[in-house]
């Protein structure tokens, strides 16, 4: 699975394999995660992805994140400030077929590398930026994280537990779901267009777009009832007792997710207590919060262990919660292939968590680590026509790293 020599031709590292994406080449700009992501996706399914930074800080991801998120790619340094390094870009530009950047709207222009100067290099590139309010409205320029997407997007609203904050997650669902997500699907009609004689693309991608584009069910009670209800009073929410976390004797949780009359039945068998089938879903408020009550009080009686072997073979649409650590060392996890060791430099081998994309023809692997600032400068380069003299200058003038 792994090699150590470097990739010599565009996407050669995945080709044996089928990869979709093989000889599509990336310019990737961007830093932190929902570029990066983006950006590894393509990787993952073939792409020749340069990982591009400046001489400075460069990307300035904490190291565990950048180890995950840039594996598959190869590591330049170019200085965007200096008029050889804005021309290195845009020579780069000319046989690439995506660039995607993360910086706020504006910034790429004044360096001179918007999507006017790339596509006058080339007209059949896809431009894809990444911010947190596009690159039109009001809020253009403004500044904001995962929360602050999530807020705006009506979204935050939406997740926690009755008369509390709303939630925080370990998993930014607004980076991710309304930043990553869109940026590789957009990235990837584009240049479907493009294959087929279209011209290249600028694809403006907001976070907070892509995550409210996503809030399908509570936009349903907006239109219906001028708001969405408050988090608790909805199905998904927790207004159902047959849709909820329950705490078990060891202080561990299971999710029962028996919407349906016949998974509600056969949890109802496992739990003993066949008298409750009948009182599904519950027709009041008070009747299902006295039904919650029940099923709290018998799921509290054993470990989640227990309850695990109760419901196993039940198809009942019980499973427990389990910590990161547990998933990843679940079989079915394993068997999916959803945990790949990838070698560091330190000799201890990294685990990380594979594309979820399955296909045929097509076999994951990861041809390398995620490069060090620069590692590959010098060697794209040359391969894509920088002449040693060239090269020399370059770096002597500190246009590159």
């Amino acid at each position: 699975m792994w090699k150590d020599e470097p990739q010599a031709t565009r996407g050669s590292a995945h080709t044996a394999q089928g990869a979709p994406l093989a000889g599509v080449r990336v310019l990737d700009l961007t830093r932190l995660l929902p570029g990066p992501m983006c950006t590894l996706h393509l990787a993952d399914l073939g792409a020749d992805v340069l990982k591009i930074e400046d001489l400075g800080l460069g990307d300035y991801a904490a190291a565990g994140v950048r180890e995950q998120v840039n594996r598959n790619k190869r590591g330049l340094r170019i200085d965007l400030k200096h008029p050889e390094g804005v021309a290195t870009l845009l020579r780069l530009c000319e046989s690439a077929d995506v660039l995607v950047e993360s910086f706020r709207p504006g910034v790429m222009d004044r360096l001179g590398v918007g999507w006017a100067a790339a596509r006058a290099r080339n007209p059949r590139l896809v431009y894809c930026s990444i911010t947190g309010y596009g690159q039109t409205g009001p809020l253009r320029d403004a500044a904001g994280h995962d929360m602050n997407y999530a807020a705006m997007a009506g979204v935050a609203d939406q997740m926690g537990q009755p008369g509390g904050a709303p939630a925080l997650s370990n998993v930014p669902v607004a980076d991710l779901l309304g930043g990553t997500m869109p940026a590789v699907m957009g990235i990837l009609a584009a240049l479907f267009d493009v294959a087929r004689g279209g011209a290249g693309r600028h694809v403006d991608i907001a976070i907070a777009d892509g995550l409210m584009a996503h809030a399908v069910i509570p936009n349903v009670a907006v239109h219906n009832q001028g708001q969405a209800r408050p988090v608790g009073q909805d199905k998904l929410t927790g207004a159902l007792p047959c849709y909820n976390y329950y705490r078990t004797a060891d202080g561990r949780w299971l999710a029962v997710g028996a919407l349906e009359k016949k998974f509600w039945d056969r949890f109802c068998e496992g739990l003993e207590r066949p008298d409750l089938k009948a009182r599904h879903p519950g027709d009041t408020a008070l009747e299902r919060d006295t039904l919650r009550q029940e099923i709290a009080a018998v799921l509290a009686t054993r470990s989640q262990a227990q309850w695990v072997l109760v419901f196993e073979g039940a198809d009942c649409c019980v499973t427990p919660v389990l910590r990161l650590d547990e998933a990843l060392d679940h079989p079915h996890v394993r068997a999916r292939g959803m945990v790949v060791d990838v070698p560091a430099a330190d000799g201890r081998p990294r685990r990380q968590l594979a594309t979820p994309v399955r296909m045929t023809g097509f076999d994951f692997t990861v041809s390398r680590p995620a490069p060090t600032p620069g590692e590959h400068t010098d060697a794209v380069l040359q391969e894509l026509g920088w002449t040693s003299d060239e090269l020399a200058r370059l770096r002597a003038n500190t246009a590159i790293g």
